[in-house]
């Protein structure tokens, strides 16, 4: 290829081909010179534009979070179950009528405190008092025939003593005597059927207790039966408060720890209850019955306490909570119950490992005493829990562990918490 040599005006040669265009190799090589030039004076430039507008380097990464972490508390505690259970009348009754009449008086307020033997609803007695009144003039005619039959008898064997008379007339009048004598028997009867009739038209209190509201009114027509054996018209209802029982159902693993317990099949065992469900079992009352089989459909035993009340205070269908002490005290470890965390059907406790890294445990828990929450398992003594700080406790990150002092709540309540078994 042609080419020519052109001074430059420094001094230097540069071949050109014959179009006027610089070899291209001279020429790649000026172009990365200039290119390395450009990225130096570039770096340079932009390290002194940083110092002059004085922004900070990026600061180091902070320290894990601070927890405070206590191993936990160890104390002897009673085991217990704790049940929710329903108050239910040792007696209830439905007052029907015995017989059938027009109700004439009332003599109650709705829901009054009634003692046995007291008034209650009076069914028109005039009828009753006339069948009373025919029984006894039945009864005085039937024993004045036995009357008669008595002086006849005597006079036949006086006869009989001085030949006027037959020993067939002797017999007939012995044999009319006791007849007369059966008839005195069924008027007895009578009159004694017409009396219960009528003491039946007055409806007393079978026993002390609340009764209810009356279900018919003074004036209306009720229909009465003694053996229940046609429809009668239900008066009011009476139910007995003191004592009241309080029923619960026991599961098949509670029953079982109540076995074990030095219980076995025998109830009688103090039971502390609880109205409000706040804790305090101010009341208290004696398991006295255990039913005889365990439910198929539900796994539970029945159970019931009975319980004083004298204030009459307590109403069946009320609910309310109690416990029983199942055993001997025995160890236990606990934890402030905000360092239980619930996880749907499971409890989680937030613990520091020898690292620092958080590592939840699942428990098992009991109930609260003093204040704590009693752990059925899952923790050993040496774990360091997480007592404050939980929400900076994630499971797997990493924590600054701060000591810290779990204490119970010295105060009792009336009744004192006790831990479950």
């Amino acid at each position: 290829m042609n080419e020519i040599t052109e001074i430059t005006p420094e001094g230097g040669e540069i071949a050109r081909t014959l179009d006027g265009r610089a070899g291209s190799r001279a020429g790649l090589r000026i172009a990365w010179l200039v290119a390395a030039g450009a990225v130096a004076l570039a770096a340079v430039g932009g390290g002194m534009a940083w110092k002059n507008l004085n922004v900070p380097a990026p600061a180091p990464a902070p320290p894990p979070p601070q927890v405070t972490v206590s191993p936990p508390l160890q104390r002897t505690v009673q085991p217990t179950a704790r049940f929710l259970g329903q108050f239910s009348a040792v007696d209830s009754v439905q007052l029907r009528a015995q017989v059938g009449g027009t109700l004439t008086a009332i003599d109650f307020r709705d829901g009054q405190i009634v003692h046995k033997g007291d008034p209650l609803f009076i069914i028109d007695p005039r009828p009753f008092q006339i069948r009373l009144d025919e029984a006894m003039a039945q009864l005085h005619t039937a024993q004045a025939k036995e009357a008669l039959s008595k002086v006849e008898l005597w006079r036949a064997q006086q006869l009989k003593q001085t030949e006027f008379g037959t020993v067939e007339t002797v017999d007939e009048r012995t044999a009319a005597l006791r007849s007369a004598q059966a008839a005195v028997d069924a008027a007895g009867a009578t009159v004694r059927d017409a009396a219960l009739d009528l003491e039946f038209s007055h409806v007393t209190a079978p026993f002390t207790g609340r009764i209810g509201e009356h279900l018919v009114s003074v004036g209306s027509l009720v229909s009465g039966s003694r053996g229940g054996t046609s429809p009668t018209t239900l008066l009011a209802t009476i139910v007995s408060l003191n004592p009241i029982h309080l029923d619960f159902d026991m599961s098949e693993s509670d029953y079982l720890a109540w076995q074990h317990a030095d219980h076995g099949a025998t109830p009688h065992a103090a039971v502390a209850i609880s109205l409000d469900g706040d804790g305090h079992y101010d009341l208290h009352g004696t398991l006295d019955f255990i039913d005889n089989a365990v439910d198929r459909s539900s796994g539970t035993i029945h159970a019931r306490a009975t319980v004083p009340n004298p204030d009459l205070t307590l109403t069946p269908g009320q609910f309310a909570r109690l416990r029983i002490a199942l055993g001997k005290p025995v160890q236990a470890l606990m934890v402030p119950d905000a360092a239980v965390v619930p996880d749907q059907s499971q409890h989680l406790v937030m613990t520091v490992a020898a690292g620092g890294t958080i590592v939840p445990k699942i428990v098992r828990i009991g109930e609260l005493y003093q204040g704590l929450r009693v752990i059925r398992s899952g923790l050993v003594a040496s774990d360091r829990v997480v007592i404050d700080g939980l929400v900076r406790a994630r499971p797997g990150a990493k924590v600054t562990p701060v000591p810290g002092r779990i204490a119970p709540n010295n105060t009792p309540s009336p009744s004192g918490d006790a831990g479950s078994s």
